[in-house]
Formats: C-alpha cells, sequence, structure tokens
C-alpha cells in the first residue's frame, strides 16, 4: 500500500480549514498537517519536508506571500519546488494567475470554490504595471565599484540613489520618496542593517525593503521578515534575479491593492453589467500578453480556444491551429503520454496533470514545453481541460547537457563508473527467473607503458580507439563503461555466459589485431577480460562484480590477452578471491597507516662502525605483525605496490628527523614505484615537510626490477642524486645481466645477492661470483654490500676480498627503532673480536 502524501494546511481561520480538511477527507492519500500560523510553519519546514502545501494570506506576521517566498527560497528543508495552492477570501482569475506566478505559486483557489480546485498558473503581475517611468530605489553599498553593478543591473526599472554609509541612507530618505530600499544584511552587516530597516520602517510602516544576505541559515532569513523586510536574495545571485526580486519587492503594494480592489468589483459586478466587461476586458488584455500559451481543450481533446502566444512559440496561426487535436502538433513519441495525461484529467482520475514534451514547430524544429492540465466546467456544465504551455527548450538542453555529463566519461564518450554502479544493481535486482546477462570486466594489457614512455596525451588517444573498437563489436543494446584508467566494463543484457565469452574474444581478438599509431610509430596492445554470469541466483551487484575482477585476475595471471569466466568451482577462482581479499586487507592497513619499520644495521667493513640502517616494512593486521613474503604478493596483484612505497617512504624520513642519532637510512623501491610519475614528487614532499638533508636517504631497487626498464631506473637515479640521495642496486647477480648493464646505472653502491654470500664458504663458484662482483663495483667507484651475514667466517672472508659493507644475523637482525641504539654495543663487539 502506498504510503499517504504529507499535506500542510496553513490558515488563520478555523472554518476555512476545515472546509479544505471536508473537502480533502474524501480522499485517503493525504496525510494533514494543519496550523494557523505561518511561523508554526516554517519551524515544521526547517525540520522536515512536505508534498504539498495549502496556505491563506492572513496568516500571521508573515503573509502567505512572503511565506512562499521562504518556501522557494531553498533554505528551508522541504524542496523549493513543493507545490503550492492559495486560499484567498476573495478571487480573480487573471490578477491571482499573475500574482501566483510571481511569488511562485502553483495554484489559486478561492475559499468558496474548494469543490473545484482550479489550476491558476500564468506569467508575472509585472505585465500588468506601468514601467515607462524608473522607480526611485535607495541602494546603500559602501563599496563603490559593487554599487556601480548594482546600478547597472537595476538601470531598466529602477533610478539608483547610492549610500555609503547608514547614517546618510537614513537622511537621504526622509529627504525622498523611494519605491525600494535594497541594503547588505549579510551576516558582518546585520547590526547596522536592522538598525536602518528599524528606523525606515518606524516613518514608513509599509516601505518596500530588500536585504541581500550570504546566510543558508532559515532563522536568518525569517528573522528579517519579521522584522519587516519585503524580501531578500541569497549571494550568489545573477542581474536578472536581483531585478526580478527588486521589481516585485516594490511592486507588492499593487499585489495588495490588486486583491482589495477585486473584493469591492465583487459586489458591484452584482449591479453593473457594463463594469464586469470592463473586468472582462482587462483580464483578455492579459490573457492576450501573456508569454505562456493558455487553451481550451474540448472533451475529444480538440483546440476550442487559444491565445497568441501560442503563435509566438510556435509559428503556428490561431485559426489553422483551431478545431485540431493537440496530438497532432506533437512528436510520435510523446503522443502516448500526451493520450494518457489528458484520458486522466478528462475523467476526472486526476484533477490536475503535468508533462514535458516536444512539440513540431512551423519551421520544422521540435521544441521542449511544460504543459499542465486542469479539468474544468463551462457554463454548459461540459467538460473541457484547460492547459498552459510554457517554453522550456533553454532549460531542458542545459538539462540534458548536465545529464550527459554526469552519466559519461569525458575523454571517451562512453558510460563512467557512477552510471556503471547504478546500471549494475539496478540490472542484478530486476533479474528474475529465467533471466540471464553478463558482465564483462575488461583491463589494458601494459597500458601504463604507453603512459609513462608516450605521455598522456598518447595515452589519452589509445583509450579513444580503444573505446571506438569496443563500440564497433558490441551491439546497441548492451551498454559499455570506463571504470577509470585503462579499465572497462560491459553489461550485456539477454546474453548467455557462453555468448558472452564469444563477444569477449572478439573484442580481445580486435583490440590485438588492431595498429595504434603513435608520434609516427605504429604499435599494438593486448587487452586481459573477466567474465560472470548475472541470473537470478547470482544477482548480487557487488558479488557479481567482484566474480568479474577475479575472473580478470586469473585472466592476468595466465599471460594476458586472455578472456576467463568465473566459476566457483574452479580453484584458481577460490585462490584468487582469498588472495584479492588478503590484498584488500593489506591495502587497507596501509591506508590506514598500520605500518612498523623494523631497522637492520648494515656495517662499514673497513672503518668498523654501523655505516646507516635498511627500512624493512612490517604490518599490523589485527594485532599482529605481518611480514613482506606474505603481503607483497597480494600488493603485486592488485598494482598497488606504489602505495607501499609511499608509506614506507613518509614513514622513514620522519624517523630520520626525530633521531639523529639514525645517520642514514636505505628505503626500498618496487618495480612499479620506480615508473610513477608522483614517486619523485612524494619524496621531495616528504624530505621538505620534515627538513632532512637527502643525504641521509639511500634508495635500493633490485636488479631484476631495473633491468625491466633500464632507462627509466637510469633517469630516476639521476634525479635522486640531483637532489642529494645516494642509490643502490639490490640483489645483483640474480638477474644474469651483464656487468656493461651497471656500468651504465649511475648508482653508488652494488648489494651482492645474499645466496652467493650465504654459500661462498662451501662453494667456490659462489666465492668467486663474489669476489668478481666487489672487484667490478670498485673499479666502477661503487660501493660493494653483501648481505645474507650468518656467521662469522662469511664476515671474514668478505673482509679478506675487500667487500666494503655487511650486513646480515650475524651484524644484527631487524629490529624496532626504539631497540637500535642498545644493539650498537653488540654489533661492535662481534665484528671487532
Amino acid at each position: 500500500m502506498a504510503m499517504p502524501l504529507s499535506l500542510m494546511v496553513v490558515n488563520a481561520s478555523a472554518v476555512e480549514r476545515g472546509l479544505i480538511k471536508r473537502t480533502l477527507g474524501r480522499l485517503d492519500v493525504f496525510d494533514l498537517i494543519e496550523l494557523s500560523d505561518s511561523q508554526e510553519a516554517l519551524r515544521i519546514l526547517k525540520e522536515r519536508s512536505v508534498n504539498l502545501i495549502i496556505t491563506g494570506l492572513d496568516i500571521g506576521q508573515i503573509d502567505g506571500w512572503r511565506f512562499s517566498r521562504m518556501v522557494r527560497s531553498g533554505l528551508l528543508k522541504t524542496p523549493k519546488h513543493t507545490p503550492i495552492v492559495l486560499t484567498p477570501p476573495f478571487y480573480c482569475e487573471r490578477i491571482a494567475e499573475t500574482t501566483a506566478r510571481s511569488y511562485g505559486i502553483d495554484a489559486v483557489v478561492p475559499i468558496e470554490r474548494q469543490d473545484l480546485l482550479p489550476q491558476i498558473l500564468a506569467n508575472v503581475l509585472s505585465t500588468q504595471l506601468e514601467k515607462t517611468s524608473r522607480l526611485r530605489l535607495l541602494l546603500l553599498e559602501s563599496n563603490i565599484e559593487k554599487a556601480q553593478q548594482v546600478s547597472n543591473a537595476l538601470a531598466l526599472n529602477f533610478h539608483v540613489h547610492v549610500c555609503s554609509s547608514a547614517n546618510e541612507a537614513l537622511a537621504t530618505y526622509l529627504q525622498g520618496n523611494f519605491a525600494i530600499v535594497l541594503l547588505d544584511a549579510s551576516v558582518a552587516n546585520a547590526d547596522s542593517a536592522n538598525t536602518l530597516v528599524q528606523n525606515i520602517l518606524s516613518h514608513n510602516a509599509s516601505q518596500a525593503i530588500v536585504t541581500i544576505i550570504d546566510s543558508h541559515d532559515a532563522n536568518y532569513a525569517e528573522q528579517l521578515l519579521l522584522s519587516g523586510v519585503t524580501d531578500f536574495i541569497r549571494r550568489p545571485y545573477n542581474d536578472a534575479l536581483l531585478m526580478k526580486v527588486c521589481d516585485h519587492a516594490a511592486r507588492r503594494e499593487d499585489f495588495i491593492a490588486s486583491y482589495g480592489e477585486f473584493e469591492k468589483k465583487v459586489a458591484q459586478l452584482s449591479q453593473s453589467q457594463q463594469k464586469y466587461k470592463e473586468l472582462y476586458s482587462a483580464h483578455q488584455r492579459i490573457l492576450m500578453h501573456l508569454n505562456t500559451v493558455v487553451m481550451e481543450l474540448d472533451s475529444q481533446g480538440l483546440i476550442r480556444f487559444l491565445n497568441p502566444a501560442w503563435e509566438t512559440n510556435t509559428g503556428f496561426g490561431l485559426k489553422l491551429s483551431l478545431g485540431k487535436p493537440l496530438c497532432e502538433f506533437c512528436l510520435d513519441e510523446h503522443k502516448q503520454p500526451l493520450a494518457l495525461a489528458l484520458e486522466r484529467v478528462t475523467t476526472g482520475r486526476s484533477k490536475q496533470s503535468k508533462l514535458e514534451l516536444q512539440l513540431w514547430t512551423n519551421s520544422g524544429q521540435p521544441t521542449w514545453f511544460e504543459c499542465r492540465f486542469q479539468h474544468a466546467s463551462d457554463a454548459s456544465a461540459e467538460n473541457i481541460i484547460t492547459v498552459s504551455i510554457d517554453n522550456i527548450e533553454e532549460r531542458k538542453q542545459a538539462e540534458l547537457k548536465l545529464q550527459h555529463l554526469a552519466l559519461h566519461d569525458t575523454l571517451t564518450g562512453l558510460y563512467n563508473r557512477y552510471y556503471f554502479d547504478t546500471q549494475l544493481t539496478a540490472l542484478c535486482h530486476a533479474t528474475q527467473d529465467d533471466d540471464e546477462h553478463a558482465l564483462i570486466y575488461i583491463d589494458l594489457d601494459h597500458f601504463k607503458i604507453i603512459n609513462d614512455s608516450k605521455g598522456h596525451q598518447e595515452g589519452d588517444t589509445v583509450l579513444k580507439e580503444v573505446a571506438e573498437l569496443f563500440v564497433k563489436h558490441i551491439d546497441d543494446q548492451h551498454m559499455i563503461f570506463r571504470i577509470g584508467g585503462d579499465e572497462f566494463a560491459i553489461l550485456l543484457h539477454n546474453t548467455s555466459l557462453l555468448d558472452a565469452h564469444m563477444a569477449a574474444e572478439s573484442i580481445c581478438m580486435a583490440i590485438d589485431k588492431h595498429l595504434f599509431h603513435c608520434q609516427e610509430q605504429t604499435y599494438s596492445i593486448s587487452c586481459s577480460l573477466g567474465v560472470t554470469r548475472i541470473c537470478s541466483h547470482n544477482n548480487d551487484a557487488s558479488e557479481c562484480l567482484k566474480q568479474a575482477d577475479i575472473a580478470l585476475y586469473i585472466a592476468k595471471s595466465q599471460g594476458r590477452n586472455l578472456v576467463h569466466c568465473y566459476d566457483p568451482r574452479d580453484s584458481q577462482s577460490n585462490t584468487m578471491q582469498s588472495g584479492l581479499e588478503w590484498g584488500h586487507s593489506v591495502r587497507s592497513a596501509l591506508q590506514q597507516n598500520h605500518i612498523e619499520l623494523h631497522y637492520q644495521a648494515v656495517w662499514d667493513i673497513k672503518r668498523s662502525c654501523i655505516a646507516y640502517y635498511e627500512a624493512l616494512l612490517r604490518l599490523k593486521i589485527n594485532d599482529e605483525l605481518v611480514y613482506p613474503n606474505h603481503f607483497i604478493p597480494a600488493l603485486e596483484m592488485l598494482n598497488d605496490s606504489y602505495l607501499m612505497d609511499q608509506c614506507v617512504i613518509r614513514a622513514a624520513i620522519e624517523d630520520l628527523s626525530k633521531h639523529p642519532e639514525v645517520q642514514r637510512v636505505a628505503i626500498n623501491l618496487s618495480a612499479q614505484s620506480l615508473l610513477d610519475d608522483r614517486l619523485l614528487v612524494h619524496i621531495k614532499e616528504m624530505l621538505n615537510n620534515f627538513d632532512v638533508d637527502p643525504r641521509r636517504v639511500i634508495f635500493e631497487i633490485t636488479e631484476s626490477a631495473s633491468v625491466g626498464n633500464l632507462e627509466a631506473t637510469r633517469e630516476m637515479i639521476l634525479a635522486l642524486n640531483e637532489i642529494g640521495c645516494d642509490f643502490s642496486i639490490d640483489d645483483f647477480g640474480t638477474g644474469f645481466s651483464t656487468f656493461d648493464y651497471l656500468k651504465r646505472l649511475p648508482a653508488q653502491h652494488v648489494k651482492i645477492d645474499g645466496s652467493f654470500v650465504r654459500d661462498m664458504q662451501r662453494d667456490p663458484i659462489d666465492y668467486a661470483l663474489v669476489k668478481a662482483i666487489n672487484d667490478i663495483a670498485t673499479s666502477l667507484s661503487k660501493g660493494s654490500v653483501a648481505e645474507y651475514v650468518e656467521n662469522k667466517d662469511i664476515f671474514q672472508l668478505l673482509k679478506e676480498i675487500g667487500v666494503d659493507y655487511a650486513q646480515g644475523y650475524f651484524i644484527a637482525k631487524p629490529a624496532p627503532l626504539h631497540a637500535l641504539q642498545s644493539n650498537q654495543k653488540i654489533i661492535a663487539a662481534k665484528t671487532l673480536s
């Protein structure tokens, strides 16, 4: 059962409230909130929203007009577009229509005609007012430039007198006659503005005053109205809005007088038919000059009355249009919604209806209009429909453009991640019984290399070409998304897993065969794809996304340029799922800085002292200390090694700043970080933030990682050397690289792989390799570091060979920062004995 709509009725008269309640009592769709005072209503509307507001005119210190203005201001909890119906004690159709539009009123219903509930939507009353002579406006603004801007904006309708102080403004006001006073009542100027308002109102209680505010506080706006201010405008605003608010405020007394005059005319009309005709003629003049199209349809939907605005907006003549159905001017795709709206109003199922649709113009171009339909009866009791139509083409085009930007990726034109999440959720929720859909998750293989080597501009060109290939190979009934970076997704509607696999294979082949052109070079790339099935038994959006992600990682692990379909019975899927879940835990620990650095001493063999410490990362997950061999594979699978390096760099440099006794620290870098443009910026930022001398930092990278991208490694070493940091090649000897490779890298240290050092006392080949690497390092003026020094015999051999530095359990085990000082004496005793 649908929840009832909340309806607020604000009327000082208990009799009128009772009449409204009895009228609505026949309907069970409303949850009534009855109030007698506008301030009570505002207190509620600051805390909650309602679906509909019915208000009288005399409802307390803040009358019905200004109460409606508060609702339309957007300062309340209820939306500013909440429908408002006004129930005045007297009624003039055209005057009420214009006045209501000026104050944002949706409908005006005389209290004695509640059974009719006529909808009156028309243009502002300013079309009735004389505008040939400008009104006098007093502006209080101390800033000369701002005063000139306001004067220029209001020059068409107002003669502006500018004062720079409150005292000058009051003196000027007392000497002249001003239609409106405009002043700055922002929080900073609240006291002086309030004093000036009270002084002015003490001389003329009906003076129109508009204030400019910068507060989003509804209470502050309410207090302004209670103090006697006619209206307010919030910053920022445009010139058109300022003109509209000032014009309405200046004419407010005319609005009130119009209703007072009409009350007298009602009594006179019963005695004078001539006066009725004059009033009718005045109404007709207003109708003829409205920008809004006013139309009447008979019970068959044929046009029986039109005002000139129809020809202005559509170009079709009035005579040629009369007698034709409105749907004849409507685009085909909007004819059915129009017919349904007319049927609901004609049959009485709905008293009123609103519809946005496109109508043809005489030039052959479709234009967006907002149509409001209202059921009525003429003098012969024949059912008719009154229609008011406004041109909303400009607004609609802006809405469509904003909607497109909100749902599409600006680079490729494909749908974006936000729309993917909503569509995947919607598709999963709507999947029932025998429905079967599929999700394809795509990642471009080694795309980062293109960005790093060719630049982001060329990378963007590749992404656009890839998007075009997707569109070319996927039917329009399916949806293609760019998730971010080089990741894409496709939702295949009403598609079996087998057909989805075939579609994925066709994409994989198309990308692989396509030749991309970059800087007069031609090359190819590939992609990995993960596919999962969406059905009634597998319709959880987050689970489906996880399955596609797992399948994608399996495709990558099997060599890339492959398609893999998720299968819960597949051991690889289970292993990968566990790995991903663990990887997310590791990533979370890094993001929350749940890390601990241990430091292992590196001994200077020739000087018999500690040369520096190597920083080694441990993570704290579920109150347990986790070591690198348990979390680094998971980070590599998630391609998050840079996040790890970022955390270590920050923590190690911070430790250096707090502990000057730790002279130097070596920090390991991953291959992924070495290719990341953010690395050097982050290092410089940390050194600067913690005021650490760059010479106290050594960076290390493994031989195998540096060989993978020799030129990038060389550029990074040079950049780090330039700011003062040293560099070390770790695990040298395992990558089977030539010594020429070592010559080309401007590193200061070479760390001999521990697998050779560990067995050098038993294996003559390992001994020879260690000696050879040390000799080459010496000839290249690079320091040599031997790791895995586990006993004194190995230490002595290294000393004999002439290796510069030793690191291993014989020297010291990794330890937290606070334990390093106590370890120094133990290290010295072992190495010097």
